[in-house]
C-alpha cells in the first residue's frame, strides 16, 4: 500500500473539539489542554509500520513534550472491524506494555479524525496555549525504507518553540504514513 501524506491543515486553526477514552478507563478532551503550553495530538495505531519505525524516539520525544508543559492525547481511529490489533483491547496492551504516560484514545467513530483532517499514522498536530495550531507535519525526514535515522528533529523543535511561547519555523514538511482505515 502506497504512503498517504498529512494534509496541511491551514496555522492558527482551533483544536477541534473532542471527547474520547482510553482503554484504563481514562476520558479525555481538548478542554484538558487549557492552563498548559499546549497540546500535542497524534494519530497513531498499532499495526502501522511507519509508526513501529519511529516509535522508541517519539516515546522520549512525548516525555520530552510533557516535561516542557505540553498535554499530549495519542488517537487510534482505524476500524478495529476491520483491523482487529488496532482495537481497544489491542490498545490497551500496547499502552501497559510500553508504559504510556499519555492517554491512548480510541476514535471509534472515527469523526474526531475527520474534524482533525487527520490522514495517516502518524499523522501530529501541535497546538499553542490559545489552542490554534502551531504545527502539522512530519517528526522527522527518517521513513522504514530510507536508511535515515529517527531523530524527532522537525516535530522536537516545533514542540520546544510552543513550549517558550514561539512559533515554530514556518516550513513545514507533511508527515508520512499509513492511511487511516476508514470504514467502508
Amino acid at each position: 500500500m502506497p504512503a498517504v501524506p498529512s494534509l496541511m491543515v491551514p496555522l492558527g486553526s482551533p483544536c477541534p473539539a473532542f471527547h474520547l477514552r482510553d482503554g484504563r478507563g481514562f476520558s479525555m478532551d481538548r478542554e484538558d489542554a487549557r492552563g498548559t503550553k499546549g497540546l500535542l495530538v497524534i494519530f497513531l495505531c498499532n499495526h502501522c509500520p511507519y509508526v513501529k519505525h519511529i516509535h522508541a524516539a517519539l516515546l522520549s520525544l512525548i516525555q520530552m513534550a510533557q516535561e516542557q508543559g505540553i498535554c499530549v492525547a495519542a488517537i487510534n481511529s482505524n476500524d478495529s472491524i476491520a483491523y482487529p490489533q488496532d482495537g481497544p483491547d489491542a490498545m490497551l496492551r500496547e499502552s501497559l506494555l510500553h508504559r504510556y504516560t499519555f492517554p491512548y484514545l480510541f476514535d471509534e467513530s472515527q469523526e474526531v479524525a475527520k474534524s482533525f483532517s487527520a490522514q495517516c499514522t502518524p499523522d501530529f498536530f501541535l497546538y499553542d496555549a490559545n489552542l490554534c495550531l502551531a504545527y502539522r507535519g512530519q517528526l522527522d525526514d527518517s521513513r522504514p525504507s530510507n536508511g535515515l535515522p529517527v531523530t524527532g528533529a522537525d516535530l522536537r523543535s516545533a514542540v520546544l518553540a510552543v513550549a517558550e511561547a514561539g512559533k515554530p519555523n514556518a516550513v513545514q514538511r507533511p508527515s508520512i504514513g499509513c492511511n487511516i482505515k476508514w470504514r467502508e
